[in-house]
């Protein structure tokens, strides 16, 4: 990474990771980065696409599980492993860590890629909700930053993924789901 892009973005780090820093943040953004808190809405999102969302919400639900797959392999299989670009919690001195660093790589952020993988897909078979599908995608990519474990490129390399991987997504589920309204709900 050019020096001026990696000066930017650890700056940008800084103040999103420790000079905007709260209290009510400390408690928020941990909470919205863990994955296991979502899982409810993700069981009954996808139990009412599968059971009250008609054959569009089965497309759609259908859809998000090849989003999700597809866009972790890409990003943390192939992405990640390319780049290679070490966490800022690893990297930095003076990191406010609200959370367990980890040890895997940092560019792309595979949380940003598959929020913003999913919400593409959402926003394409369910037009009217689209700014909270992008409102909850945008919250938990900058949480990452917020909590110490991503960069702002990170999160910038991971909602381009995302969105790419879910417009090809919904390509392909235009193309085998022809019959299928697709009218705003």
């Amino acid at each position: 990474m050019p020096e001026v892009f990696h000066t930017i973005d650890v700056q940008l780090f800084t103040f999103l990771n420790s000079t905007i820093s709260n209290d009510i943040c400390d408690k928020i953004f941990p909470y919205i980065t863990d994955v296991r808190n979502w899982l409810l809405v993700y069981v009954f999102l996808f139990g009412w696409l599968f059971w009250q969302g008609g054959k569009k919400g089965i497309l759609t639900a259908v859809s998000l599980i090849a989003v999700i797959l597809a866009t972790d392999y890409l990003n943390s299989e192939l992405l990640k492993d390319y780049f290679s670009r070490v966490r800022p919690c690893s990297a930095l001195d003076d990191v406010r860590l609200l959370i367990k660093c980890g040890s895997g790589k940092s560019f792309p952020s595979s949380h940003a890629a598959n929020m913003f993988a999913a919400a593409t897909v959402l926003s394409y078979y369910y037009r009217k909700y689209r700014w909270i599908y992008f409102g909850i995608a945008v919250a938990i990519a900058f949480s990452r930053v917020y909590v110490g474990v991503h960069y702002p490129l990170d999160i910038a390399g991971g909602a381009i993924v995302g969105i790419v991987t879910g417009t090809v997504v919904v390509f392909i589920g235009r193309v085998f789901g022809k019959n299928i309204d697709e009218q705003d709900d």
